[in-house]
């Protein structure tokens, strides 16, 4: 608690004449409290401020206006329970949120404390169970400021209310897509039933029950408070009767009010920090993803005899499964292989990396590529989980300049000659959907100098501009069109330079992957 505050409530012998020095000590307690001087305080006809101009100001305007206040910019705010105005700036009192609200509990403090020596001894029970709850609320923001558990949250919230009040039910929700039923007396998925039909946005004030909510009445609560956040209600608070049978005053449902505006912004604070933990362990997933997909590609481009060849790749923000490989067979032709692992992360990644190993394994068996496209979707198929796939393409390069493919539902490669287009899409199903039922197709062509062969991966036709349009395959086909004499090099650069200008520095969500081969 503010020691000046804990000073003048630790003080029994305060009387009426002690009022103008105890609103100045008030005045410096809520500068304190609101970090800042543009209020005043109005007792007795008496002006009291911080600040010397708004005090000047508020004293004309007063006099001139028969003792009332208006002024721009500025809220009035009289209490129901004490004699005292307070004008505040209007943004000030916005920023303050719910802390207002322990503010004006400050003020009526003050109002009971001076005048406690002329009232009965009813209100002096007031008051010192209005000091009581203040000191509460103090330790409590305490508490609740530093912790970020969620559970301890919602724990330190009901034992908070049900240790002041000994109320028989309870039940605290926090909303978010869904209703969430953070603590309850009775079970929680009845306590979420009982209010599953309820518009709990239009809740801004506390209601009691009964003749206001029927069902909730009947399930032995009493007392509905919202808990809001900027004027939007985040969370509910139930309450069921005192042990003692009282009714919940003024002054409870106040300091219900103000506990709740505490818990909740801890509450929100709690979800944050568990969504950053959650996000930090996405981002080092990534990131081990992007490691062990960058160590799977190859380390040198192969440039075998009659062929260039050019390669490029880019993983996006959220690491896919792009994959493209270079290697020789049994037979020293040039293997050249491309896929793309659907889903993200780590997962996308490991996937890739067991493929290149089949791949590496299944190259070295010298079979009719057709025949080792069926062995190797029977082992991704394995190794998969459902709903996991690659599409993929593989070819091999002779020196005879002839080009033996399978496509295993990839976007089909182009096979540029003289201007014209031809896809290569023999083959079959995605790998690892199901198992080999029907043999892969296969193609032999027999290439001419002067040939391209681009492959890519769908990172490439489906870039996006700002305005989330897609680069498309009618835009990568003409540019492909127009290759002649361009090198490998050349025409890798011409194409990614053309996707770049399209997206503008648009941020991607899908990894980008190229390979050009041309014919010497």
């Amino acid at each position: 608690m503010n020691e000046k505050l804990k000073a003048i409530i630790e003080n029994k012998d305060v009387n009426i004449k002690d009022a103008e020095s105890h609103a100045s000590e008030f005045i410096d307690i809520i500068t304190h409290e609101t970090g800042s001087d543009d209020f005043a305080l109005i007792f007795n006809s008496n002006v009291y401020s911080a600040s010397e101009k708004l005090k000047s100001i508020i004293e004309k305007v007063f006099a001139a206006h028969n003792n009332q206040i208006k002024l721009d910019g500025y809220d009035t705010i009289s209490s129901d329970t004490v004699k005292l105005i307070l004008i505040i700036n209007s943004s000030l009192k916005k920023s303050l949120g719910k802390k207002f609200d322990l503010i004006i509990t400050i003020i009526e403090l003050l109002y009971l404390i001076i005048n406690s020596e002329s009232q009965s001894s009813n209100t002096k029970k007031i008051l010192d169970s209005k000091v009581e709850q203040l000191n509460q609320l103090y330790e409590l923001s305490k508490e609740f400021s530093g912790i970020l558990e969620l559970d301890y949250v919602s724990k330190l919230l009901i034992f908070s209310i049900v240790g002041q009040f000994l109320v028989s039910n309870f039940a605290i929700y926090y909303f978010d897509k869904d209703i969430n039923v953070l603590e309850s007396s009775i079970d929680k998925v009845e306590a979420k039933k009982l209010i599953a039909e309820f518009d709990y946005k239009k809740l801004t004030e506390e209601k009691f029950t009964e003749g206001n909510f029927p069902e909730i009445y009947t399930a032995g609560f009493h007392l509905a408070l919202p808990m809001q956040i900027k004027n939007e209600t985040k969370g509910l608070i139930l309450l069921g009767e005192k042990k003692n049978k009282e009714k919940f005053s003024k002054y409870d449902i106040e300091y219900i009010n103000s506990v709740g505006s505490l818990a909740i912004i801890s509450i929100e604070n709690s979800i944050l920090f568990k969504e950053a933990l959650e996000k930090q362990a996405i981002e080092r997933d990534l990131e081990t993803a992007r490691i062990i997909q960058k160590n799977l590609l190859p380390r040198e481009i192969l440039q075998p005899e009659g062929y260039q060849i050019s390669a490029y790749s880019e993983s996006a923000k959220q690491v896919g499964g792009d994959y493209f490989d270079l290697l020789k067979n049994a037979d020293n032709e040039t293997i050249f292989a491309m896929g793309d692992v659907s889903g993200k992360g780590i997962t996308a990644s490991l996937l890739v990396a067991n493929s290149q190993a089949y791949l590496k394994s299944i190259s070295k068996l010298n079979l009719p590529i057709h025949e080792a496209t069926g062995l190797l979707n029977d082992l991704v198929e394995e190794s998969t989980v459902s709903g996991t796939y690659i599409t993929f393409f593989w070819g091999t390069l002779n020196s005879k300049r002839e080009l033996t493919y399978v496509n295993a539902g990839h976007n089909p490669p182009l096979l540029i000659r003289n201007g014209e287009i031809r896809k290569l899409d023999k083959g079959g199903l995605i790998l690892g959907m199901l198992k080999t039922m029907m043999p892969y197709e296969s193609e032999t062509i027999q290439l001419q100098t002067g040939d391209y062969i681009i492959t890519f991966t769908d990172g490439v036709t489906e870039a996006m501009n700002s305005a989330e349009e897609e680069y498309s395959d009618e835009k990568l086909e003409e540019i492909c069109c127009g290759l002649k004499n361009e090198s490998a090099d050349e025409a890798k650069e011409l194409i990614l330079n053309d996707v770049k200008n399209f997206t503008a520095g648009f941020e991607q969500s899908d990894d980008l992957t190229l390979l050009i081969i041309k014919v010497t």
